[in-house]
């Protein structure tokens, strides 16, 4: 069931800062389980430019974040209250 592994995979969190100049989101975070992290307030990269027009300041949101090429990078975002809608 791919699409509930993505969702276990996914991680709580809000948006403190959009950075669409620099590609970066600033995301105050749970538990990242897949990269074993705790909670915290961190920078991101985003894989899509486009991921920084989804969201704004104080958005509570879903995501994936992944290590790659050294740089820790959201892959898939979502907005909860967008979640919430769709179920």
């Amino acid at each position: 069931q791919p699409a509930g592994a993505m969702q276990a995979a996914m991680s709580d969190g809000e948006i403190k800062k959009v950075d669409k100049h620099a590609g970066k989101l600033t995301i105050k975070h749970g538990e990242l389980k897949n990269l074993g992290m705790p909670g915290m307030t961190m920078l991101f990269k985003v894989k899509e430019p486009s991921m920084l027009d989804k969201v704004k300041k104080g958005d509570k949101i879903r995501f994936v974040a992944e290590k790659i090429g050294g740089a820790f990078t959201v892959t898939s975002i979502e907005t909860v209250s967008k979640l919430n809608e769709e179920s």
